[in-house]
C-alpha cells in the first residue's frame, strides 16, 4: 500500500499548480459540495452519501472511471481531513500511488463556540473556490 502525504491547503494548493497533472478530489457528500462550496476545479466523488452516511461501494470504480491512470497525482479533500484520508487509504489498498490528504480539509477544524471556517480549512486560507 502506498504511503498517504499530508498537506495543509496552502501547501497543497501550490504543489498543485507546481505539478500541471494533479487532481483535486472532493469527497464530501454532494450536498455539501454544492451547497457549502467546493475548491474551483474540484471533482466531487462521494466518499460518504448522506442521509445514511455510509461507505459509498462504488468509490473506488468511480474514482477509477474518472481518474484511470493509477500514477495520478490525487489530492484529496473532505470537510475537515478524516473522510478524505480514510478515502484515500482505500484508494491506496485499490493501487493509487500518489495520493495527498489536504489536512484541514474545505471548512477546518471547529474552533471553541463549534463554528468551522475559523481556524483552518481550505476557505479560511483564502484558496479558489466556488458554490453551485
Amino acid at each position: 500500500m502506498s504511503q498517504i502525504k499530508r498537506l495543509r491547503p496552502r501547501e497543497a494548493w501550490e504543489s498543485m499548480q507546481a505539478t500541471p497533472s494533479a487532481l483535486l478530489l472532493d469527497v464530501r457528500a454532494s450536498v455539501e459540495f454544492a451547497y457549502v462550496g467546493h475548491p474551483t476545479g474540484a471533482i466531487n466523488i462521494p466518499w460518504k452519501e448522506a442521509p445514511l452516511w455510509e461507505v459509498n461501494a462504488h468509490f473506488v470504480a468511480r474514482v477509477s472511471e474518472a481518474i484511470p491512470d493509477k500514477s495520478t497525482p490525487v489530492y484529496l479533500l473532505c470537510r475537515s481531513g478524516q473522510r478524505s484520508f480514510d478515502a484515500a487509504a482505500a484508494l491506496a489498498a485499490a493501487g493509487y500511488t500518489h495520493l495527498i490528504n489536504v489536512e484541514e480539509g474545505f471548512e477546518g477544524p471547529l474552533d471553541a463556540e463549534k463554528h468551522r471556517n475559523t481556524l483552518g480549512g481550505w476557505r479560511f486560507h483564502g484558496l479558489p473556490w466556488e458554490q453551485s
